[in-house]
Order: C-alpha cells, then structure tokens, then sequence
C-alpha cells in the first residue's frame, strides 16, 4: 500500500513539475529553406501556422499543422513576375491581406491580395494605389502601411520630399473590405532644415497621428515636437506643438490607446545637447478634449543606472539603449521597455550619435518611408551595415523595464540582464516577447559552455522578475532567432530557427 502511494505522490509531482514547463514542437528543415532566406511569421489560421518565404525571386506560403508538420508549400504565382520591394501582413481569423509593391517600368504600385487559411489566393490582387513619373529604378518600397488595432481600418501612405519647406503627405483609409473610405493629399509645412515626420499611428476611429520632429543644427538632438493629427474623413490636419522645455529629445515614440482615447508619447531626454541620456520624457494627449493631460520627465536615479548600465559607467548607462516596446494597461499606466544595443565596425564602437547623425528618414530620392523602429535595432538606420566589405560586432544586452501609473508617476523599473553578441549578423541576438495577460515573457539566447540556449524570464505586474526552467525538447543544432519570434496564442509564439544550415520554424507551448 505505501509503495502505491509513492508511487502515485511521485506521478502527481511528476505531472505539476512538467505542466509547468514550456514546450518545443521543431518543423522539419526544408532544403529549399536556405540560411539566407526571407521569411514572415504571419500568424494561426484555422490551427494552421502560416509562414511567408521569400528567396530571389520565388514566393511562397508554408502551412503547418499544429505538429508543426508541413501541409502545404504555396507559390504564389502572381508575385513571380515583378521584382517585389516590399511585403506586409494583415491577419484575420479565417483570412490574411496580403500588400505587397513593385514598380513596373516609370510607375511604382501598391497591391493587395486575400489569402485563405491553406495560403491561397482569394480572387485578383487589388491596386491600392500607385505612383507615376518613376524616371529612376527603385531599391525600396515608397508606400507604408499601418493598422487600427481592431483591423477595422487600414491605411497605406507616403511622404513627398521634393520641396524641403512643406513635406507632401498622400493618406489612403480604407474599411475591411479594401473598400476606399478617402484618399487625402496634405501639405505639411517644414519651417526648419532639419524637419521630418515620424510615428505614424492610426487609431480605431480611422484617425491618423503622427510626430513632426524638428532636429539641431546638426540633427543630434531633437529640440522641438509637434502633434500632426488627421480625421479619417478630412481633408486637412491639426498641429499642436508639444512642450519640450529645457531638455533634448532622442528616439521619440507614440503609442494609440485606444481604450481610453489617449495618445502616449515618450521619448529618451538629456538635459544638454550630445549629453548622456538622463532620463525618460512623456506626454498623455487627450484626443477628445483635444489637448496635453499629462507633460512630464522621470530622471533616472543612480541605483537605477548602476542596476542598468551593463559594461558602461554609471553616468552613461543609458547611452546604448533604445526603446523597444510600449505596453498600455487599461487603466491608463503603461510600460516602456528598452534594450540596450550597439555595433562595432572594425574594432571601432560606434555610439548613438553615430547611428541617429542625420535624419533616419533621408533619401536622396523625392519620397521616403517610415518604417516603425519599434522593435528595430539602431543599425539599420545607417547605411554603413549594408556594406558587407566591413567586419560588424553586433550586441545586444540588458533590458530596462519602466512602470508608470496613469498620473504618470514611475510605479517600479526592474532589468533582465543579459550579454549577447554576433558577428556580421543580428539575428540571433536580442529578445523575443509574449504577452500571457499576467505575465510577460522575455525570451532570449544565452550561451552556455560555447552552446547557445533559448532562456525564459517572466515579469510580473509588481516588476518581479522570475527565471523559468529550461525549455523542453531542447534538441541539439538548432540555433533559435527570437527576436523575431511571433505570438499566435495566448500561450503560444512561432521562432525561427537555424539548423544545419537551414531555417526552420518552433512552436513553443508556455
């Protein structure tokens, strides 16, 4: 009787110990999935994963079932014919919009195209727009496309350029349907040299916000901000300059909560041009009452910057770091996550100055484009990495977490600690994230006796920060690529992974 009940004591152990634990399911390595391809995780359809591939000129969608088992390897034959710059995704529960842009001969297009579930084609690609009088061959997209987050509206714009005084902002809304709900043309004026727009949101009403951000002399620093606001069915927009005061700004970022019909703005500050980062500014904008809720600065404290500076001095602890992600609680509170990333070429460190000299939205062309650098890593916004003649270090370390009440007082900060590097590629290196409601997951590499190991830190809503068992299935030769990882569940996210030589796909179970 005693051995049956230790037995059983030892099974019921056995099942709380590894129900807790997270789960590995690997697609098997396909050969046509070469380590230089380019991929898309777009989402769970149906219980099918979807993946897009691209490589050269051929364009696919991978299905797998939920045993990560490949189903079916869609071409898309309709992308086959032009030189493709650009892809985006749109995912619904039992579709995906495809957009994608080419340019043919002097006139740039922007399409779209439905997907079923099994990846394929719903009836003709959709011109959303285009643009003519291309006397030159384009090497990248014109148009960007944002969403409302309840994928109730999609937009796709671009900026005009040509004249430096006034910027030429071309917006298209549309329904769910694709159907046109207005296309604007508005004419921003640039009092200063060193103007851009940046930050492009659009909210649930069809509402278009973004950023008008005017830089030094030499476009260091951003020393003055303004609010660009456009209604989905005007014609023309409001700009309502921002308080700054006697700081600088630098990596500026907006955030549409929907919720409570709020705009959140953030931003890196110091208190002296070229100055290390001292702290955090941020504004609460009411868009109803149509005015500042909130203008307020958080200096970081010195037990702070000591928990966060890494490798660095305490006084310039947050000179590498970037914000990454911003998280809205429905109270009105959010949290700001930053990462602290940076590059060596040659043996030489370049620092945050070298990476934001200039606008990162230049273009010796007549447009240019946004692309949010929320997630990105500051190196992309130089030209210098495309050049593969140079030998990069790339790093990726510590992330601060930063918790604000709706008053915008800072609840708690907290940092997961971690030390990554590679060279002549970034893909293995910084965080992947997934949102379980009660937690966030903070998923990252770690290397281990020269192995690499997928590492899982959970933070609570108080700021604690747990380390959680190593991952199951763990199977040797697969190198994991989190930071593009995807959430597709409330307890699930699709990772890309390297083996052999061969990108491959996992499926982890939380």
């Amino acid at each position: 009787m005693k051995t049956k009940v230790r037995l059983l004591l030892a099974f019921l152990l056995f099942t709380c110990l590894t129900g807790s634990a997270q789960r590995i399911t690997y697609s098997e390595p396909d050969r046509d999935d070469a380590r230089s391809l380019n991929f898309e995780i777009v989402g769970k359809l149906n219980g099918n994963v979807m993946v897009y591939k691209n490589y050269r000129d051929q364009h696919f969608i991978s299905i797998y079932d939920n045993d990560m088992k490949l189903v079916d390897k869609v071409k898309l034959e309709f992308m086959n014919s032009s030189r493709i710059l650009n892809t985006d995704f749109l995912q619904f529960p039992d579709f995906v919009y495809m957009i994608y842009q080419f340019q043919r001969r002097s006139i740039m297009y922007c399409m779209a195209v439905k997907l079923d579930p099994m990846g394929k084609p719903v009836g003709e690609p959709v011109e959303l727009d285009s643009t003519d009088n291309f006397n030159y061959s384009a090497s990248n997209k014109i148009y960007s496309v944002i969403n409302s987050e309840d994928k109730q509206k999609l937009m796709i714009f671009k900026i005009n350029t040509k004249n430096d005084k006034a910027h030429v902002l071309t917006t298209c809304l549309f329904n769910k349907e694709l159907k046109l709900i207005k296309k604007s043309r508005l004419s921003i004026p640039m009092p200063q040299r060193n103007d851009f727009l940046s930050e492009f949101s659009l909210d649930n009403d069809g509402d278009l916000v973004c950023v008008r951000e005017s830089g030094t002399a030499s476009n260091d620093n951003i020393n003055k901000i303004s609010l660009v606001k456009k209604h989905a069915n005007a014609d023309t927009f409001a700009l309502k300059d921002l308080k700054v005061g006697n700081v600088y700004l630098d990596d500026v970022r907006i955030k549409v909560d929907n919720v409570n019909k709020h705009y959140v703005i953030t931003s890196f500050l110091s208190k002296k041009k070229r100055g290390d980062i001292d702290g955090l500014y941020y504004v609460l904008w009411d868009k109803n009452e149509n005015k500042e809720l909130l203008n307020a600065t958080t200096i970081f404290t010195p037990e702070f910057r000591e928990d966060a500076r890494g490798e660095a001095s305490s006084k310039n602890a947050f000179n590498d770091y970037f914000l990454k992600h911003i998280i809205l609680r429905r109270d009105g509170g959010f949290i700001v996550l930053a990462e602290s990333a940076y590059t060596s070429s040659r043996g030489n460190t370049l620092n945050r100055w070298d990476y934001l000299y200039g606008s990162p939205y230049w273009s010796p062309t007549d447009y240019y484009t946004w692309n949010s650098p929320m997630g990105y890593y500051p190196w992309y916004r130089s030209s210098l990495y495309g050049n593969s003649s140079y030998m990069n270090r790339y790093f990726a370390d510590n992330v601060a977490i930063l918790s604000f009440e709706p008053g915008g007082k800072l609840e708690w900060s907290n940092v997961i600690r971690k030390t990554q590097f590679d060279d002549n590629t970034d893909n293995k290196i910084g965080f992947g994230l997934l949102n379980t409601g009660g937690q966030l997951h903070f998923m990252f590499n770690v290397v281990e006796k020269r192995i690499m190991i997928l590492s899982d830190q959970t933070i609570s809503p108080s700021g604690q920060i747990d380390r959680n068992p190593t991952f199951k299935n763990m199977d040797k030769g697969y190198e994991f690529m989190p930071r593009h990882a995807k959430q597709v569940g409330a307890r699930q996210a699709i990772v890309p992974c390297e083996y052999r030589g061969y990108t491959c796909f996992a499926k982890i179970e939380f």
